[in-house]
């Protein structure tokens, strides 16, 4: 790697800017040309300096306001694969199985659920409860946001896109 290798990473830490031509913006800021930030881009991922290239919708920005974890005790369901049947929803994002505590919390399946609403989330999540005969279960709205960072293990290695 070069300073300038140093230099795209950093931008890639900033995020793509939303133009039509990211990487000629960004190349812009660096003395380079578009074609050259891709290029450079390639090759830190073929060295293996980048290992992963992806985007990540800052969801609040775009209207999705409602999170909610929903804690399922599907008791009942017979030999039905209760995981199974929750994360075939279009509107189930995440689907976890953890053990209950007994007398305490009898859930054991969770599932996550991003909306423009409450109301709208709610709808979702109890379609999907009449549909798949499951009335046991709590709904938990998050109140606010934490700020994701990356990976902590790559900040300690000296890098930051992973």
């Amino acid at each position: 790697m070069d300073p300038i290798d140093v230099q795209v990473l950093r931008e890639l830490e900033r995020g793509l800017p939303l133009v039509p031509a990211p990487f000629e913006e960004m190349g812009k800021r660096l003395g380079l040309s578009g074609d050259e930030v891709v290029e450079r881009i390639r090759l830190m991922k073929e060295a293996g300096i980048i290992r992963k290239f992806r985007a990540r919708i800052d969801q609040r920005k775009v209207g999705i306001t409602a999170n909610a974890l929903v804690a399922w005790n599907p008791a009942g369901l017979g030999e039905q694969d209760p995981g199974k049947l929750l994360a075939a929803f279009p509107s189930v994002t995440h689907c976890y199985e953890r053990r209950p505590i007994p007398g305490r919390w009898e859930y054991t399946y969770y599932t996550v659920h991003h909306g423009y609403s409450k109301s709208q989330v709610l709808v979702e999540v109890n379609a999907v409860a009449e549909t798949i005969g499951c009335p046991d279960y709590a709904v938990l709205f998050s109140t606010r946001e934490f700020k994701r960072v990356p990976n902590v293990r790559m900040r300690e290695n000296g890098g930051g896109v992973s």
